[in-house]
């Protein structure tokens, strides 16, 4: 299948919201996903954007089903290690699944890995729920280590409530 993966725009939030969507029913969460195509502009396209996200787009003559042309996503943003400098975080990698087996997951992953590297980062990490095998094998494939298993690290994660518990804890300025 022929496809091209390019920066995404603003015009793209539409496409990218409802495969967010399409991923939080795959993973079980759908009640899960608050945000919405207008807030994805406004995080991602401003002057100090808090993720960068590429797409994937197909020709018209492969569209899919319902007729988009933009079948998959990868978005992603920038951490840093005080143990080994910067790094990129992968948020999310999807394909629909109608696409799935023609590289195009392969190439969103690429690329990420690619703009990390231009702008010197020494590592990509990302999630994967533990039940979700082919992408585990499929990121084991490709040279991704576990560290749960070889590391013991787990993800903690502080939202709602507790978050804003915490944060009222905060010392006076």
């Amino acid at each position: 299948m022929n496809f091209k993966i390019r920066t995404a725009t603003k015009e793209d939030c539409k496409d990218i919201s409802r495969m967010i969507m399409e991923l939080a029913v795959f993973e079980k969460m759908p009640d899960q996903v608050k945000i919405s195509h207008e807030e994805l502009k406004r995080d991602g396209f401003c002057q100090n954007p808090f993720f960068e996200c590429l797409v994937a787009e197909v020709p018209e003559e492969h569209k899919s089903k319902e007729g988009f042309t933009v079948v998959g996503y990868a978005l992603y943003f920038y951490t840093y290690s005080t143990w080994k400098g910067p790094s990129v975080y992968l948020e999310d990698l999807y394909v629909m699944p109608e696409c799935r087996g023609n590289g195009i997951g392969k190439g969103l992953l690429s690329k990420v890995a690619e703009v990390g590297k231009k702008k010197q980062c020494v590592r990509l990490q990302l999630s994967v729920l533990n039940w979700n095998t082919p992408a585990r094998d499929f990121y084991a494939a490709k040279g991704a280590q576990d560290l749960t298993e070889s590391e013991g690290w787990h993800f903690i994660r502080f939202d709602g409530q507790n978050l804003d518990n915490l944060a009222n804890e905060a010392p006076e300025d």
